[in-house]
């Protein structure tokens, strides 16, 4: 993406703290010029569509006004890798690219493909993220990604309705969660929805057991493979979903049935108009499927609860996020550092904050912001947990085993989904296959 300056022009700098750091780039700009990249265009690259996309155009366009650059939105579907790496070596590398996974991250860096991000960026990096984002968009001491949008994934959506008409109270550990599901099925409705179709959502069910069963030391020990999936606690994790997994009482059409179900169908069968189940657990971004499919109300008909501890663990804040990273082979580079350090600041943030379907990680965006209580509690649950938070384990890993559909974990958690009766059989199943694509 875009390539940094090492030197700024020192009659840019009062207009650089004016915009918001966001001033000076590409081309050349007279001190006076309050649109000082009119005429240029920003290409970003990035997984998102639809509402998503939508929203983020609104932050681009804030960013045009600010600059007068022009922006370009290349949507790459989930294989972000794949495309980017072609678009590179077809000599069409977008600006900016909003990557999805630590693991891609990492290997963009690891390639050559990245800049580093500028002095600007990094300050305010300093200033207002916990130092465990920085820690996630840097690769060998030296800071790439900016994260830009974030994911709670430690919190389990509920229908209201359905756990009052079951006496149920939100569950504050995991035994007890089972517990309450056990309630409502007795009442007549299956107590979790699982998008076992979406091998994602199944590594999301055992990062959060694992997180707080085994703890942070391990997590991140078994993020970087230091740590064998041989290892008794990962065999002890897994037993404890596949006792979820084997029970007919707690999944929405049993096994077979979850496995024909995909992230969106899981939302449906709880918020849905002919609801099969009181609860699905998945990150903050289900209550957008629930208000914009479903027309629930996000506080009133769709509420959350955080993913409880586990086995006397500590509750888990698993997260996950997109960070912006800029590419050396960018046309504009210089100005997409730019648009980079805008989406550093609480300004940007706050534009797609009052849209919705949108969590940040920058500490100094004012709450109210957000448009609703509920996603306010869920930004500040996130923003306290600070350093404590671990980002998604399968998006750490290479591609090849945490982030490719019908390979690696995902199908492996899958298969596990199918027959949860050999623990000790799948975590040998993932070591191996962890270890061809860490080797690779």
């Amino acid at each position: 993406m875009m390539r940094r300056r090492t030197t700024l022009l020192t009659g840019c700098t009062a207009l650089a703290l004016a915009l918001g750091a966001t001033a000076c780039g590409g081309g050349p700009v007279s001190a006076g010029d309050d649109k000082p990249l009119s005429g240029q265009t920003v290409t970003v690259a990035g997984v998102w569509s639809g509402s998503e996309q939508k929203n983020f155009q609104k932050v681009l366009d804030a960013f045009s006004a600010k600059t007068g650059a022009k922006t370009q939105f290349v949507s790459t579907g989930d294989n972000v890798s794949t495309v980017v790496g072609s678009k590179i070596e077809g000599g069409n590398a977008p600006d900016v690219v909003m990557v999805p996974q630590v693991g891609v991250l990492q290997q963009f860096a690891q390639k050559g493909w990245l800049t580093p991000l500028s002095a600007t960026a990094q300050s305010t990096v300093d200033a207002g993220f916990a130092p465990v984002w920085k820690k996630y968009g840097s690769v060998d001491g030296t800071l790439y990604g900016l994260y830009f949008k974030a994911a709670h994934k430690s919190t389990v959506w509920y229908s209201p309705d359905a756990l009052a008409q079951a006496g149920v109270d939100t569950p504050k550990t995991y035994d007890d969660m089972l517990k309450a599901g056990h309630t409502l099925s007795d009442s007549g409705l299956a107590a979790f929805s699982v998008a076992g179709q979406d091998g994602w959502t199944l590594t999301d069910w055992f990062e959060n057991i694992y997180l707080s069963q085994a703890g942070p030391e391990k997590y991140d020990a078994l993020a970087a493979h230091r740590l064998k999936w041989t290892d008794a606690s990962v065999v002890t994790a897994l037993d404890t979903l596949g006792k979820l997994f084997k029970d007919k009482q707690l999944i929405a059409g049993g096994r077979t049935e979850a496995l024909n179900t995909d992230f969106p169908g899981s939302v449906e069968k709880v918020f849905g108009p002919k609801p099969d189940a009181g609860m699905v657990y998945e990150g903050d971004f289900v209550a957008g499927v629930a208000k914009d499919q479903f027309g629930r109300t996000i506080g009133k008909d769709a509420d959350f609860f955080p993913f409880p501890a586990v086995g006397g663990g500590t509750a888990p804040v698993v997260s996950g996020g997109d960070a912006a990273v800029v590419l050396k082979d960018g046309k504009n580079a210089a100005a997409g550092m730019k648009l980079v350090e805008y989406l550093a600041t609480p300004d940007a943030a706050a534009v797609w904050a009052g849209a919705g379907g949108f969590l940040s990680p920058n500490r100094k965006l004012d709450l109210a912001k957000y448009g609703d209580d509920v996603t306010r509690a869920t930004a500040k649950s996130l923003i306290d947990a600070g350093d404590t938070v671990r980002f998604d384990m399968s998006d750490q890993a290479p591609a090849a085993f945490g982030g490719t559909k019908g390979a690696g974990e995902w199908k492996l958690l899958q298969d596990f989904l199918r027959d949860p009766s050999d623990p000790k059989a799948t975590a040998a199943q993932l070591e191996s296959a962890a270890a061809k694509a860490y080797q690779g």
